[in-house]
C-alpha cells in the first residue's frame, strides 16, 4: 500500500512538472509572440518613415533636375541661335564677295570685249597695211631689177656666193683661232707630260742583228769544231739549226740565225765545248741539252725581272714566260723586251700625270707586243696573237682592247689604250732607236708626197727631215689664204688614216705669189 501510495505521488508530480512545462512553453510563447508583434509594428512604423523619406527626397531631387534639364535647355538653345546668327553673318559677308566678283568679272568681259574689238580694227589695219608693203616691195624689186639688171634668183644667187666667200674666211679665221689656243694648251701640257716620261725613263737602246760571234781561244780550235769530215759542225747545226760560218776571221765564229734564242743555245753550247776541250757529236748533244735549259731559266728571270721592273703583280706564269722570250725578239734592230718595258714606263708615268690607272696602263703597256714572242710559231699578225693570248689568260678588258688598238687596227676607247699608243709611238720615234731599211724609208717618202700631191691646188711637195716634215707649194690662184687653213687639215686628216709612220709629221704649205717684169 505504501509503495503503491508513492508511485501514485511520483506519477502526480511528474504529471504536475509536466503540465507545468507545458504551460510555461505556451507562457513563453506568448510571450515571444508579444514581442515579436510589437517588433514588427515598430518595423513597420520605420519602413513607412523611411518610405515617406525617400519619396520626399526623390521629390525634391526630381524638382533640382527639372530645374537643371531646364537651364540646359536654355542654355543650348542660346548657344545654337548664337551659332546661327554667325552663319547667316558668314553666308550674308560670302554673297556680299560673290556678288562683287560677278560685278568685277562683268567689268573685265566687258573691258575684253572692248580690247578685241580695238584688236580686230587694228589687225585689219594692220594687213591693209602689210598688202600696202607688198604693192611697194615689188615696186622696188621691179626698179632693182631694172636697175641692177638682175633678176630675184640671180641676185639671190650673187648674195649666196659672196655669203659663201664671207663664210669661208670667217671659218678659217675661227680655225685658226681654235687651232692656236688648243695648240698652245694641249701643246704645253703634253710637252710636260711626255717629257716628265722620258726623263724620268732612260732607257738604252742597242741595235739588234742575227748574227753572234763566238771567241776562241786560237785558230786551231776551228778545226776541232768542224771535226772529222764535218761531223762536229753539222752536228752542232743539226741540234741548234744555227749557221756556223768559219772563215778567215782570226780567233773567231760566226752563229747565223734569225731566231735569237736559237742563236743564244748555240753560242752558250759552243762556249761551254770551247772550254771543256771534248768536242765531238755526244758530247755536243749533252752541251745543247744544257744550254736549253740554262736558256730557259734566263728567258724565266727576264719576265719575272720584267714584270718586277714595271711593277705588275698577279700576272700568269706562261705570260711571265712569253715575255722573258721577247728578250731575244728585235723589231726594226730594237729589242722587244725592253721596247715593251719602256713603253709600260712611259704609259704608266703618263697615266699618273693625268690621274688615271697607272697600274692598269703600266701593264698594258708591258703586254702590248706580247704576241711578238709568238710570231715564229703561229700565224697572223701579232696584235690579234696578243690579243689572243691575253683572252686565254684571262687579262682584263682594258687590257686586251690596248693591245688589240695600239697599232690603230680598232680605234681606241679608253685613256689606256690612247697612252699605249703614244706610248708606243714615243719609244719608237727616238733617235736610234730602230733601223729602217733604206728600200722602206724611201717607199715611205714616196707616198709621203704622192698623197699631198693629189690634192687639187697642190703645185709640188718635199718629204723633208726624214720624212718628219712635208712642205707643200700651193698654186696661189688655185686656193686662197683662207682656203689653205681647211687645205692643210683636210692633208692632215688624209696622212693620219692612210699612212704608218713614227712620230708625228709637221704639214707646212706655203702660198707665194710673184710678180716679175723686166725694164728695157
Amino acid at each position: 500500500m505504501k509503495a503503491q501510495h508513492l508511485l501514485m505521488i511520483s506519477i502526480a508530480v511528474i504529471v504536475f512538472f509536466i503540465i507545468g512545462i507545458v504551460i510555461a512553453f505556451n507562457m513563453g510563447i506568448k510571450y515571444r509572440k508579444k514581442i515579436a508583434e510589437a517588433e514588427i509594428g515598430s518595423a513597420e512604423e520605420e519602413a513607412k518613415k523611411i518610405v515617406n523619406d525617400a519619396l520626399k527626397t526623390a521629390e525634391g531631387k526630381k524638382k533640382e533636375a527639372l530645374v537643371e534639364a531646364k537651364e540646359e535647355i536654355y542654355k543650348m538653345r542660346s548657344e545654337n541661335e548664337k551659332e546661327i546668327k554667325e552663319r547667316r553673318s558668314e553666308i550674308s559677308r560670302l554673297e556680299r564677295r560673290i556678288q562683287q566678283k560677278e560685278e568685277s568679272l562683268d567689268r573685265k568681259h566687258e573691258n575684253a570685249e572692248k580690247k578685241e574689238e580695238q584688236l580686230q580694227a587694228k589687225i585689219k589695219e594692220a594687213e591693209k597695211t602689210l598688202s600696202e608693203a607688198e604693192i611697194v616691195k615689188q615696186h622696188q624689186f621691179d626698179m632693182l631689177e631694172k636697175i641692177s639688171g638682175y633678176t630675184a634668183d640671180q641676185a639671190k644667187e650673187y648674195l649666196l656666193s659672196n655669203l659663201e666667200n664671207e663664210l669661208v674666211h670667217e671659218k678659217a679665221v675661227k680655225i685658226n683661232q681654235y687651232e692656236a689656243q688648243l695648240k698652245d694648251e694641249s701643246d704645253q701640257k703634253a710637252r710636260e707630260i711626255i717629257s716628265q716620261a722620258i726623263q724620268r725613263c732612260a732607257a738604252e737602246h742597242v741595235a739588234e742583228v742575227t748574227v753572234s760571234v763566238v771567241p776562241l781561244p786560237n785558230d786551231e780550235m776551228k778545226g776541232r769544231i768542224i771535226g772529222r769530215e764535218g761531223r762536229n759542225i753539222r752536228a752542232i747545226e743539226t741540234l741548234t739549226g744555227v749557221d756556223l760560218i768559219i772563215d778567215d776571221t782570226p780567233e773567231a765564229i760566226t752563229l747565223s740565225c734569225h731566231d735569237a734564242v736559237k742563236r743564244e743555245i748555240a753560242r752558250i753550247a759552243l762556249e761551254k765545248l770551247i772550254l771543256d776541250g771534248r768536242i765531238h757529236p755526244t758530247r755536243i748533244e749533252e752541251m745543247v741539252e744544257k744550254a736549253k735549259r740554262e736558256v730557259e731559266t734566263k728567258i724565266k728571270q727576264d719576265g719575272e725581272k720584267a714584270v718586277l721592273d714595271a711593277g705588275i703583280h698577279n700576272m700568269h706564269p706562261d705570260l711571265i714566260r712569253y715575255l722573258g722570250k721577247m728578250r731575244y725578239r728585235s723589231s726594226f734592230g730594237q729589242n722587244v723586251l725592253d721596247h715593251s718595258i719602256e713603253v709600260s714606263q712611259l704609259a704608266g708615268m703618263m697615266a699618273a700625270e693625268l690621274g688615271a690607272d697607272a697600274a692598269m696602263a703600266r701593264r698594258a703597256g708591258l703586254l702590248h707586243d706580247i704576241g711578238k714572242s709568238m710570231t715564229p710559231e703561229i700565224e697572223g699578225s701579232h696584235v690579234t696573237i696578243g690579243v689572243d693570248m691575253a683572252k686565254k689568260y684571262k687579262e682584263c678588258p682594258e687590257v686586251i682592247h690596248a693591245i688589240e688598238a695600239h697599232h690603230g687596227d680598232v680605234e681606241a676607247k679608253t685613256v689606256v689604250a690612247c697612252l699605249v699608243q703614244a706610248a708606243d709611238a714615243i719609244s719608237a720615234a727616238r733617235p736610234g732607236a730602230r733601223r729602217e731599211n733604206l728600200e722602206n724609208y724611201i717607199k715611205r717618202l714616196e707616198k709621203l708626197e704622192e698623197l699631198t700631191n693629189s690634192f687639187e691646188g697642190v703645185e709640188k711637195s718635199f718629204a723633208i727631215q726624214a720624212g718628219r716634215e712635208v712642205r707643200i707649194m700651193i698654186k696661189p690662184d688655185k686656193v686662197s689664204d683662207d682656203q689653205m687653213v681647211i687645205t692643210a687639215r683636210e692633208i692632215v686628216k688624209k696622212i693620219e688614216d692612210e699612212l704608218v709612220y713614227p712620230g708625228q709629221i709637221k704639214v707646212n704649205l706655203i702660198r707665194e705669189t710673184r710678180a716679175i717684169d723686166f725694164a728695157k
